[in-house]
């Protein structure tokens, strides 16, 4: 089965070989039929510190590499 992989903003660098990254996602309301714009927060793992807040990153799934870390970093989206 293909890893999934996902891009959004660094928002958190504090920890070691890790980065806290904000994913947004829109949809259509079922209801009220209007576009609603939903985020959520993954760690993903970084091996080298090298992305800093504010980067848009592409990350991947990955076996757990701590409690909370899921995905590992891929690289950086655009320049």
């Amino acid at each position: 089965m293909p890893k999934r992989m996902m891009q959004g903003v660094v928002v958190s660098d504090k920890g070691d070989k890790s980065i806290v990254v904000r994913v947004e996602r829109t949809f259509l309301h079922p209801v009220l039929k209007k576009t609603v714009r939903r985020s959520k927060r993954y760690h993903a793992h970084d091996d080298a510190n090298a992305y800093k807040m504010g980067e848009v990153v592409q990350i991947q799934e990955c076996p757990p590499k701590s409690k909370l870390k899921r995905w590992e970093v891929i690289g950086r989206v655009g320049s």
